[in-house]
């Protein structure tokens, strides 16, 4: 089992939670379904988003390495050139 992380975005409302599901579509689906009949979710409402519009994304969550930065650089920001204005 692995954990996912889903956001649903419908009919102006917006929500976000985790389920344990396999690693397959209908499992996750199943697993979707049955944390909604949970009724304990808290919906937010938002402008944002179309209110005749549904979405609905997951990822897996994993355990992340944060001794690695993915990204190294000693020095960031914009640099100019000589004469630039």
């Amino acid at each position: 089992m692995r954990e996912f992380k889903v956001k649903i975005m419908a009919y102006g409302y917006i929500t976000s939670f985790s389920v344990m599901a396999e690693d397959s579509a209908e499992s996750i689906e199943n697993s979707i379904v049955d944390r909604l009949g949970e009724s304990d979710i808290k919906w937010d409402e938002t402008g944002f988003y179309n209110k005749s519009k549904k979405w609905i994304t997951y990822e897996e969550v994993t355990d992340a390495d944060t001794r690695n930065p993915l990204h190294n650089e000693k020095e960031s920001g914009v640099r100019l050139g000589a004469g630039a204005s």
